[in-house]
């Protein structure tokens, strides 16, 4: 699936801490006058900066849909492949299994619901998230603190004391991008964004102790087909034999197979869902995009009408 290219979703949000955050350099420099854990830094708009890395990001996004994933399906794979689960990235003899697979689409079939979205060893990944930079380097603070560790037994220090640095305050843009996605895919994002904004998880350092906490704004979301035209006020496929579909239709993956060539690769069909954005021509006027704007919208009008498609995989009625 990979060798085409149906539909793509770029959500562009901002992260503001709502209190210290910090993502570890990796290493301790050999300027003494500086904290033993520093910020990871970058230049960025002509000068060094701090950041948040998109593999970080990633990592906790991921983290959190594998949750989801097992506490509403299976944390192991279960006799039907159509079951919900969830893989452990970390354990590769989990994957030998697909060691035989020979045909791709099999292989996307039979692998679990996250490595579908984010790859694995056998598959590659669906979505692509982009290093988040801060949007004024100017309202950023950065701090210093102190902190020792306590050793769990005798109740003393065991490490320590230690300084490192922290960001209390800024903003940080980034997007995230899926290529040829199912809107049950789109939802499990939009759930876990949701959950960021909500505390449930955090980035980065020291987390269990109240650090990286963040405060999650969606600026836009744009979903391009890029195979499509707009055709009397409806959406059509070129090179398809399908029918046109409503100019405001949130279409997946699905929507662009045959029915047989989705269920080889698994994906569902239909797989559209209805929203008040209407369809517009994409730049140089090939290819039919839709745009949300705002927190609310996005929201009340993206995301709410994906989460059906998600309710919809797992059973439940919308």
């Amino acid at each position: 699936m990979h060798k085409r290219f149906v539909n793509h979703c770029t959500i562009e949000f901002t992260l503001s801490p709502c209190g210290p955050i910090l993502i570890k350099s990796g290493k301790e420099g050999a300027d003494p006058t500086k904290p033993q854990m520093e910020f990871v830094e970058t230049y960025h708009q002509g000068g060094r900066s701090i950041y948040l890395p998109g593999s970080s990001l990633k990592g906790a996004i991921r983290a959190h849909a594998e949750r989801i994933i097992r506490t509403v399906g299976s944390d192991r794979r279960p006799s039907d492949p159509n079951q919900l689960w969830a893989s452990n990235p970390l354990d590769l003899n989990s994957y030998q299994y697909l060691d035989e697979v020979k045909d791709t689409r099999e292989l996307y079939r039979l692998s679990s619901f996250t490595d579908q979205m984010f790859g694995s060893v056998s598959i590659a990944s669906r979505a692509r998230i982009e290093d988040a930079y801060p949007a004024d380097k100017t309202q950023l603070k950065i701090e210093e603190r102190n902190g020792v560790a306590i050793d769990r037994v005798f109740g003393s220090v065991a490490v320590g004391p230690f300084d490192y640095q922290v960001c209390t305050a800024g903003e940080f843009r980034t997007k995230i991008h899926l290529k040829n996605f199912t809107l049950a895919q789109l939802a499990l994002i939009g759930l876990v964004l949701r959950d960021l904004d909500d505390g449930w998880f955090g980035l980065g350092f020291a987390k269990s102790r109240g650090m990286g906490l963040v405060e999650v704004s969606l600026d836009s979301v744009v979903v391009q087909y890029p195979g499509c035209v707009l055709e009397n006020d409806h959406i059509k496929a070129i090179g398809l034999e399908q029918d046109p579909w409503p100019r405001n239709y949130l279409l997946g993956a699905g929507e662009f197979l045959t029915s047989d060539e989705a269920e080889r690769y698994g994906f569902p069909h239909p797989d559209h869902q209805e929203t008040p954005v209407a369809g517009t021509a994409m730049d140089l006027g090939f290819g039919v995009q839709l745009t949300w704007s705002g927190q609310e919208d996005i929201e009340k009008d993206l995301f709410t009408p994906a989460v059906k498609s998600w309710t919809s995989l797992l059973g439940v009625a919308a």
